[in-house]
């Protein structure tokens, strides 16, 4: 980055880093420590939709690649599209294998990069869950989502019912409690609402 640059006011992009990834295993400590949340072991990966038969090969290795671990127990990876027009792999593990639910978001992130899909990488996430605490002893949910082109997570909590309401609250808790496990966003409009995200 240059002196004009600086003067411009211009900043240099944030170069992904996946590694960031493997924090999220201590953070879930810290979670259920701080607010109660416990790994649902569900997790997904969002980006935009691709067409064209290298996408196709490439998703096709990432599956085979995730189907063959002995541990997943007929959990198979799905590719899915939400009502936005987003596509998602989704991962499913047991709640106690987030290790391996982070390896499973880390691989399909790394394959879409290496076969030059990078800019089409939105976002990962792993899914939490607290029983009994929402409406009516209903269950609540939350996500730790991770921003690929930002290197940083938020988290984010929707309210149960069918309307469209997250709990802000909440999650400015859960960013006060992970602040020393994760990277978190600081600027508050990047945290991009994931309604419907399969995995949460």
């Amino acid at each position: 980055m240059g002196l004009l640059d600086i003067l411009l006011g211009r900043s240099k992009p944030v170069v992904p880093d996946l590694d960031q990834l493997f924090a999220l295993p201590s953070a879930a400590v810290t979670l259920e420590a701080a607010a109660g949340f416990r790994p649902t072991g569900s997790g997904a990966v969002c980006f935009a939709t691709v067409e064209g038969g290298l996408f196709e090969q490439t998703h096709r290795e990432v599956q085979a690649l995730l189907d063959a671990d002995a541990e997943r127990e007929d959990r198979p990876v799905e590719l899915t599209r939400d009502g936005y027009g987003y596509s998602w792999l989704v991962s499913r593990r047991t709640p106690g294998q987030l290790p391996e639910l982070v390896n499973d978001l880390h691989a399909v992130n790394s394959a879409m990069e290496v076969n030059g899909f990078g800019p089409q990488l939105l976002c990962s996430l792993a899914g939490f869950e607290k029983e009994g605490a929402g409406e009516g002893g209903q269950g609540r949910r939350l996500a730790l989502v991770y921003l690929y082109k930002r290197g940083t997570f938020y988290p984010f909590a929707p309210l149960p019912g069918a309307a469209e309401r997250r709990d802000n609250p909440l999650e400015l808790r859960v960013r006060a409690a992970l602040a020393n496990d994760l990277r978190i966003e600081q600027d508050l409009n990047r945290w991009f609402p994931v309604w419907g995200a399969p995995g949460l």
